[in-house]
């Protein structure tokens, strides 16, 4: 292995030592042996195969701009292991969503010939499946990033695939720029970058002229039917599928399913209950998003029943995963983007037109076995207006995260890191004040609180609240709701049954405080969890309207907090904390997030902007005079989420310390 190279050389290895990376070298050659490393020629990029291996033996960086359909997610590792890549480090290959990883991981252990975590293995946030013997490891670009910290060279990569880069997400604009950095130092190293819309001159520039390889995707042709809209959107997908159904391209069996974009989860719920009630007897509907469940997203993958599948699903079937055996597509032209206000610091998630490249990767998805259709449900010169490319996240996002983690790298100053684009100054300025406010700079360097706030894997404003926390003497609540704030709030509330879930949580509830609901919830999990038996508690969930998979992401995060914070030395104390020693620790991460309440009913926050209560609070029907939330978004309107009622002491306290 490399890094046993590097260490040789510095007469840091015993001859033990030597002998078992030998032995090791030697085990991963026979595994890569074992593997049937053959490329289908019906695929796209099987014709250019010489090409592409000619091309990585002879440069650093190679761009690859593949269409949908060309095989390069799963058949660009399998080209590096035929070149001998894979032996002496791992071959990663990114991926933008934990369900990608997943689906990816598991088609490339299918294709070579091995059981998944041998040979081909996957991380992702909450698991690992990789081992010894591994030669490729899928993983998401959050799960690379992350590992920079300890192998600040990736010594233990052959080859670095960062796959879907068109999408131009924090994570993938980082680690492009960490990638073009490190390459000066790692004459070694392989990169690869993919993507199906991708500007390859622009790559290609950015990585000092790299070699492109431009593979055709779809075999079969797609004609594209722009359809007016009438504003019902759902009663406009239910029209498509109608003459779906009587087309004659429902004769091809080969590709009769049918995937439909929505914008979020909620709209699939109500989109679902709908076309279920109208097509029921004719169509098999199956919901597809990223937190849905791994037994749930396996019935995407399945061979069709009796009845056609229709296929609701969010942009992870954009790019990230392949749905099987599409032959229609009906795009509403809708997506939820998320943006971030550096001027009222707010974070919104409107829905808004996709850009003319999405629309063209959703379009993409059928007419891979068969001719395909594509139902747009607006115009072509709205089509024609769009942007070509949607905004890359680094100009959409606050960059509090991204400069913390700079400074703990050691990666210099943020205006000077090379960011295909550069983020705007102001947004950099916003992010740094953020960082002062939360005390985890002084000036432009990393304070104690910033050095252990870098060290946690949760937005800055969650890990200052962590920091407090071992002050006032309330790790192990804070603990719970930071991890509980650090992923979707596992209370489910159906449109169509909201009232029954409201009195379900109703249970859990605190007057005063969202918090303390949230504390009553866990310690109600976890008596369910020690007395019943699996089949039994998701059960339970489910008669409370709790949705396992965020439970057990919950109480993910929450082990690697506590794991975290016993290496830095965070204990809990016997005594249980005080309503106001929890809500000071709030308040040290959430004080610009202060607002109080005025004469005509609604909330004053920072910068006068005017808010109200999220519905779903257990505080919304009350009239507390100050109060302190964990996230104020923008969604049909400015709603503050996870309130609780403070006193204003309390923050002036903690605003002195600033």
């Amino acid at each position: 292995m490399r890094k046993d190279l590097h260490r040789l050389r510095q007469g840091q290895l015993s001859q033990k030592q030597i002998a078992a990376s030998v032995e090791l070298r030697k085990r991963r050659s026979r595994a890569r042996l074992d593997l049937d490393l053959s490329l289908p020629e019906q695929l796209p990029l099987s014709a250019h195969a010489a090409e592409i291996s000619d091309l990585l033996v002879k440069h650093a960086v190679i761009i690859i701009a593949g269409e949908t359909g060309s095989g390069k997610t799963t058949q660009i590792p399998k080209l590096c292991l035929q070149l001998g890549l894979g032996e002496g480090g791992l071959i990663g290959h990114t991926q933008p969503r934990r369900l990608a990883a997943r689906t990816v991981s598991q088609r490339i252990a299918q294709e070579v010939g091995c059981e998944l975590g041998r040979q081909v293995g996957y991380a992702i946030r909450f698991s690992d499946q990789v081992g010894d013997d591994s030669l490729i490891k899928v993983m998401t670009d959050g799960i690379l990033l992350t590992e920079i910290r300890r192998d600040r060279f990736l010594d233990q990569y052959d080859v670095i695939i960062i796959d879907e880069a068109h999408e131009r997400s924090l994570n993938i604009d980082f680690l492009l720029g960490y990638l073009k950095r490190l390459l000066v130092k790692r004459r070694d190293l392989k990169v690869i970058v993919t993507s199906a819309t991708i500007d390859v001159d622009r790559f290609s520039k950015f990585f000092d002229n790299a070699p492109v390889v431009e593979v055709g995707g779809r075999t079969y042709p797609v004609q594209t039917n722009y359809v007016e809209a009438s504003g019902d959107i759902i009663g406009d997908v239910g029209d498509a599928l109608e003459v779906i159904e009587g087309s004659k391209s429902n004769a091809s069996l080969q590709a009769r399913d049918v995937l439909i974009f929505f914008s979020g989860e909620r709209e699939i719920f109500e989109a679902a209950k709908t076309l279920r009630q109208r097509f029921s007897e004719r169509f098999q509907i199956l919901p597809l998003y990223a937190r849905l469940s791994f037994a749930e997203q396996r019935k995407i993958f399945e061979p069709s029943s009796s009845k056609r599948r229709v296929i609701l699903a969010t942009n992870v079937a954009e790019t990230s995963i392949t749905v099987p055996n599409i032959g229609f597509v009906i795009d509403p032209g809708f997506a939820r983007i998320n943006r971030y206000s550096y001027r009222s610091k707010l974070q919104r998630l409107p829905i808004e037109p996709v850009s003319q490249a999405s629309a063209n990767q959703r379009k993409g998805r059928c007419g891979r076995v068969a001719p395909g259709v594509c139902f747009r449900l607006y115009d072509e010169v709205d089509f024609l207006s769009r942007p070509e490319f949607t905004d890359p996240e680094i100009r959409r996002v606050n960059l509090a995260s991204v400069v913390l983690q700079m400074q703990a790298f050691k990666l210099g100053d943020i205006n000077t890191f090379p960011f295909i684009d550069p983020p705007e100054p102001a947004a950099v300025k916003d992010a740094m004040l953020l960082l002062l406010e939360l005390q985890a700079l002084s000036g432009t360097k990393l304070t104690a609180h910033g050095q252990a706030m870098a060290r946690m894997p949760i937005d800055p404003r969650l890990a200052r609240m962590l920091i407090e926390a071992h002050k006032q003497g309330a790790v192990s609540e804070i603990t719970i709701l930071v991890s509980a704030l650090a992923v979707q709030d596992p209370r489910e509330r159906p449109m169509n049954k909201r009232q029954l879930a409201d009195q379900a949580h109703a249970t859990f509830s605190h007057s005063r405080s969202d918090f303390i609901t949230l504390l009553n919830l866990w310690s109600w999990i976890e008596e369910q969890r020690q007395t019943l038996t699996r089949n039994r508690m998701q059960r339970a969930l489910a008669k409370r309207f709790i949705n396992p998979q965020r439970v057990r992401e919950w109480r993910e995060v929450h082990r690697q907090l506590r794991l975290i914070c016993k290496d830095l030395g965070y204990t809990d104390t016997p005594k249980a904390a005080s309503y106001q020693a929890i809500h000071e620790c709030i308040l040290a991460g959430s004080l610009s997030l202060v607002a109080t309440h005025d004469e005509r009913g609604s909330y004053l926050g920072a910068r006068g902007l005017k808010l109200r209560i999220f519905p779903g609070s257990n505080l919304s029907q009350t009239t507390a005079k100050w109060i302190v939330a964990g996230e104020i978004a923008e969604t049909s309107r400015v709603y503050a989420r996870n309130v609780a009622q403070v006193k204003p002491a309390w923050i002036e306290q903690h605003s002195m310390r600033i």
